[in-house]
Parts: structure tokens; C-alpha cells; sequence
């Protein structure tokens, strides 16, 4: 028996992970990752990076992703709480510009799995947020891409769009018509 409900969302491997959690009077445990449990699931993937990030109230980060060295990414909050969302930018996939978001908090505990072939962004929800993501390649930044997290064609339905907080890199991010086939 596993100890994470795996939740197929609308698009083509994209996961919203729920993982069981054990209680008492001292607190709480919970696996947050286990090779054997996600690959009974069919989800076989091998993370060789973990980073995390802290961000403050209004942050956007994204929406990002590597080209050439394609990151699949099991993705939560330490801390506070997101707004996560992965963008389809797999050209041949059925869901193809599709988007998909979820809340991830430090009290669902709900993880969003991505494969490759995805852009990636959270939005900020809470006074601070600490996030964790597990990736199954290396970071190399001369490979990095990604899409303006307001693009008309993408529609996404962020919870906060006035007074938003990004990196002048992320400001200047194209378009998703403009991005080309990538994947």
C-alpha cells in the first residue's frame, strides 16, 4: 500500500500528489518522495538536484524551463503558500498549451509533479514561501527558456495579476506563439 495518492489532472503527466500523513500529540511524519511508491504509480523518474527558493508575498518566478536538458520536476512548499502552474510546450502532446495550476501549502502538502517538456512558475500567496523542487537533471543556465506569465494565448488564471513582483529577466520573457516548436 502507498503512501501517496497519485491525482491525474487534465493534462498528459502532469500529477497533483497527496501524500499520507502520520499524526500524533508530537506532531507529524510523512514520505515526500519514494522511488518505489511513484514507480508502482508508473511515474519512473530518477532526481539527481534538489534546489529550493524563498520568496516573499507577490513574487512570481517564471514561467521557466531548460531546452536542450529538459527537467522533469516534483515540485512542494516547505513553507507558506503557491499558486504552481505548468504550461504543455510538448508540441506532438494532445494537451499542447494547455496549462494546468494548483495551491500547494505547508498544509495540504500537495505536490505537482511535471514531466519534461514543461514550463514551470508559482506565484506567491503567502507573507513568505519556501519551495522545493526535485529535478531529474542538472540546472544549466545557458540552456534556460520561458514564457511571459501574463501571454494572452496561455489565459492563465493566476489569483493575483495587479502589483506583481518579478525579476527583470522574467519581465522580458516572450510570448508562447513566439517561442517556436521546442519540444
Amino acid at each position: 500500500m502507498s503512501n501517496f495518492i497519485f491525482n491525474k489532472t487534465d493534462i498528459q503527466g502532469v500529477y497533483l500528489i497527496e501524500p499520507k500523513l502520520f499524526g500524533d500529540s508530537r506532531g507529524y511524519f510523512m514520505e515526500s518522495y519514494n522511488k518505489k511508491a511513484f514507480e508502482e504509480a508508473g511515474l519512473d523518474y530518477t532526481f539527481v538536484q534538489e534546489n529550493q527558493s524563498c520568496s516573499s508575498k507577490g513574487v512570481l518566478r517564471g514561467l521557466h524551463f531548460q531546452i536542450k536538458y529538459s527537467q522533469a520536476k516534483l515540485v512542494r512548499v516547505l513553507s507558506g503558500a503557491v499558486y504552481d502552474v505548468a504550461v504543455d510546450l510538448r508540441h506532438s502532446s494532445p494537451t499542447y498549451g494547455k496549462w494546468f495550476g494548483a495551491v500547494l501549502t505547508d498544509e495540504n502538502r500537495k505536490q505537482l509533479l511535471i514531466p519534461r517538456g514543461f514550463a514551470h512558475g508559482f506565484y506567491v500567496m503567502s507573507d513568505t514561501a519556501v519551495f522545493s523542487y526535485l529535478c531529474d537533471d542538472f540546472y544549466h543556465p545557458e540552456d534556460e527558456g520561458g514564457i511571459r506569465y501574463d501571454d494572452p494565448e496561455l489565459n492563465i488564471e493566476w489569483p493575483q495579476t495587479q502589483n506583481i513582483v518579478q525579476s527583470d529577466k522574467d519581465r522580458k520573457l516572450p510570448c508562447f506563439k513566439d517561442l517556436g516548436i521546442i519540444f
